[in-house]
């Protein structure tokens, strides 16, 4: 009876306020609640989700113990955002290529665009400004300019990096990265990096370096899902400080090539190159892009075309001294084509298939790209049942589906021969309906593949047969205690892009011939390449 009193006593907006409070607190214990209809993942908390159980770095191991545990297909919530892992080859066709206009976005990126100011292919939109910048890379880098027009630059850039390590083998690391800057920015901007320390040859790896850095899921606060984070004073938020110092070493290179260029044409002298072609083009027909975004389109041909190429081809090296018979099995097949003559050409890719297959091996093996930027769902859509919300970040996590044991058997062993049945280039089953017989995801997916594939691919083979056609590659011998310098196959940068840290090899000519053919070959290179001194 009292109580009742008592009840009755209490003005209505109180009980109003009480309820509202009741039901703001329900909501809220809702967020990072999983959908029963998404696929299965680990066990969520209230407001926080998965958020908790994500790795400041590796993120892309965790995603294969979950796929074991949840299943191929697994989902995460981080606060009121949803996350679908794809580590199913069939679903990734199915969604990411066949429902390509659905899944074809990137989520929100804050840091992303504290780094880029919004003007980066990797990170944009699906919009007419993305399409503008790819047409523009696949015009340049589709095979028929790579075959009949780049090559030259290859090749001789190829003979150069042979002459270097013959020279200073010890110094291989270096020689490699500048061989794959070198040989982009010749194309992109009519410029070589004639030694590893260059403007040409280091620039791009002073950008990657650090973006690889700010970029890597879970390296910073889940500021997309608690956007209240963003707003986070600069001086206390390191991961802030680091995507805005990324971002202004990003502007700094990018830039100083842009002025080197401008300076360049206004004393008249314009170069076969792609920035010379396009700046031609747009001075007559009007600039598609801004200054800023201009200049980080031309940059992003160098990242993509030199960083990825230089640590999948230190991965090879890395590889064929942990793996002597690969080297054994490769030069049996080059020796029959090549013999001491000549180094192996593009033209003798239909003769020397186990190439390829090593090339397809050191992809899978140790992909660059471990967790791949991530897609997003335009709207909401079911896959065998389950539900991929609209908004959802979409991963294909390279590393993960690499290291399947339920699709390659033994996924830790370097091992060409799983590849044995493919015999072609990686875009011909990139874009095969037969989702089974997909070799590698390394490029991604979609129409978010990468379009500098066919440079990589290129490239790549080149080295990977002159290499193994003129040098033996062995552990290294300390030449003072003659103790080996074991290999370490997992000693890798942590980050978005991967690549093997510094490690020492012996490389060694495989004969006298050998020598005497590379050395006959650089005159000729030189003289072709001094037109992009």
């Amino acid at each position: 009876m009292a109580a009742a009193s008592f009840l009755s006593l209490v003005p209505t907006y109180v009980w109003v306020a009480l309820v509202a409070l009741l039901l703001g607190i329900y909501r809220l214990l809702q967020v990072g609640k999983r959908d029963p209809r998404m696929p299965p993942g680990p066990p969520t908390i209230p407001i926080l989700g998965n958020a908790h159980q994500i790795p400041r770095t590796g993120l892309y191991k965790q995603f294969r113990e979950w796929a074991r545990e949840y299943g191929p297909i697994f989902s995460l919530k981080l606060g009121p955002s949803s996350v679908v892992v794809l580590c199913d080859r069939k679903a990734i066709h199915k969604l990411l290529v066949e429902k390509g206009s659905i899944y074809s976005d990137r989520p929100e990126s804050y840091v992303g665009h504290l780094l880029t100011k919004g003007d980066h292919l990797a990170i944009a939109q699906m919009d007419p400004l993305w399409r503008e910048k790819r047409k523009v890379i696949a015009h340049n880098f589709s095979p028929k300019p790579l075959d009949e027009k780049h090559f030259r630059i290859q090749e001789a850039e190829a003979t150069v990096l042979m002459n270097n390590l013959l020279t200073d083998p010890d110094d291989f690391y270096r020689q490699i990265r500048r061989y794959t800057a070198s040989v982009v920015s010749s194309i992109t901007y009519g410029y070589r990096g004639a030694t590893p320390d260059s403007f040409w040859a280091q620039g791009v790896y002073d950008v990657m370096d650090r973006w690889t850095a700010a970029m890597e899921p879970g390296a910073n606060p889940p500021v997309d899902e608690f956007k209240f984070l963003q707003w986070t004073p600069t001086w206390m938020s390191f991961w802030k400080r680091r995507a805005i110092d990324a971002g202004a070493m990003m502007d700094g290179v990018w830039g100083e090539a842009r002025r080197r260029i401008d300076e360049r044409r206004a004393r008249g002298e314009r170069r076969n190159c792609i920035i010379d072609s396009l700046l031609d083009e747009y001075e007559k027909k009007g600039m598609p892009f801004s200054k800023h975004g201009f200049d980080n389109l031309m940059g992003e041909l160098i990242e993509g075309g030199a960083d990825t190429t230089a640590a999948q081809l230190l991965t090879l090296i890395l590889a064929f001294g942990l793996y002597p018979e690969v080297q054994k099995k490769a030069r049996k097949e080059i020796d029959a084509v090549c013999g001491t003559e000549r180094a192996p050409l593009w033209s003798d890719f239909d003769k020397l298939p186990y190439i390829n297959c090593i090339v397809k091996e050191g992809m899978r093996w140790r992909p660059v790209a471990v967790t791949a930027l991530p897609h997003r769902a335009r709207e909401d859509d079911f896959y065998e049942g389950m539900l991929i919300p609209k908004d959802s970040t979409v991963f294909l996590p390279t590393w993960a589906i690499h290291h399947s044991a339920e699709i390659y058997a033994d996924p830790e062993t370097f091992n060409p021969d799983r590849y044995l049945n493919h015999h072609k280039l990686a875009n011909d089953y990139a874009g095969s309906p037969d989702w089974a017989n997909r070799d590698h995801y390394n490029y991604g997916a979609g129409r978010r593949i990468c379009p500098g594939m066919h440079l990589a691919e290129r490239n790549m083979w080149r080295i990977a047969a002159k290499l193994l056609w003129a040098f033996e590659f062995s552990e290294y011998v300390d030449p003072k205690t003659g103790v080996k310098v074991p290999l370490d196959a997992d000693a890798y940068n942590p980050g978005i892009l991967q690549a093997p840290l510094p490690f020492k090899i012996a490389i060694k000519p495989r004969s006298q011939k050998h020598v005497e053919r590379i050395n006959q070959e650089k005159a000729e290179a030189l003289e072709f390449l001094e037109q992009y001194s």
